[in-house]
């Protein structure tokens, strides 16, 4: 019996080392290389025929979150993690604004053994739902009305969800996009890596709204922004 428990107890340690095993590896990564990931991230998704996100939603956003590779290991405890930028509008029609680094975190409870890797992409549809983003942290469907967005390029359906979410979320894993709802996930600003970015540790907020210069390895990132949702920058 006890040789038994002792072969479950390794078992059980061995599965939990794989789930989490592939969380450190983010930090790895650098920020340019996640600029560059999340830049591939988001073309592949709008380049998609009939498979992205709704145009006119994407003109109407104020803001944009993108967050590839989100990892997720689970055994007993679900853990999500993942590190990317957001960007907002700039004013007077200079397109977007340059990128702030993110940290997004969640968690759930559940027997869950495995582990996956998702791309995540938030639109924030208004400026209330702006000035939460902007924020150190908030969590969202807690602070943020958050809801699954639709895919298409017209498929934007006038229901209440979407009349009213603060913010539309989707994901991509194993090549499939779909809305999905993220509700309880927390989404904090890392000034660590914008200070990497930007040699300086900044806020969010200040990057946005005082129209930092952007950093090289956004350029990118940026010019795809611009071209998907129509936005003719002024120099």
């Amino acid at each position: 019996m006890n040789r038994l428990l002792k072969s479950v107890t390794n078992s059980s340690c061995i599965a939990l080392m794989a789930a989490f095993g592939a969380l450190p590896l983010i930090a790895d990564e650098t920020p340019q290389q996640r600029l560059q990931q999340s830049t591939e991230v988001f073309s592949e998704i709008m380049s998609a025929p009939d498979k992205g996100i709704p145009q006119d939603l994407l003109e109407k956003a104020h803001c944009i979150v993108i967050v590839p590779g989100v990892k997720q290991g689970a055994f007993i405890v679900g853990a999500k993690y993942g590190r990317g930028f957001l960007s907002c509008r700039a004013s007077g029609g200079r397109g977007w604004s340059a990128p702030g680094a993110v940290r997004m975190e969640g968690g759930s409870f559940g027997f869950q053994i495995g582990g996956s890797e998702t791309d995540v992409v938030m639109l924030v549809m208004n400026a209330r739902g702006a000035d939460k983003l902007l924020s150190s942290q908030f969590t969202l469907g807690g602070e943020g009305e958050v809801a699954a967005g639709p895919v298409g390029r017209s498929a934007t359906a006038q229901t209440d969800a979407l009349m009213t979410a603060e913010i539309l979320s989707w994901s991509r894993s194993r090549g499939v996009f779909a809305g999905i709802s993220l509700q309880g996930a927390t989404l904090r600003e890392d000034m660590d890596v914008n200070q990497v970015l930007y040699g300086r540790r900044l806020g969010n907020r200040e990057i946005v709204n005082q129209h930092v210069t952007p950093p090289a390895a956004a350029a990118a990132l940026l010019k795809a922004l611009n071209r998907h949702s129509k936005v003719e920058t002024k120099s």
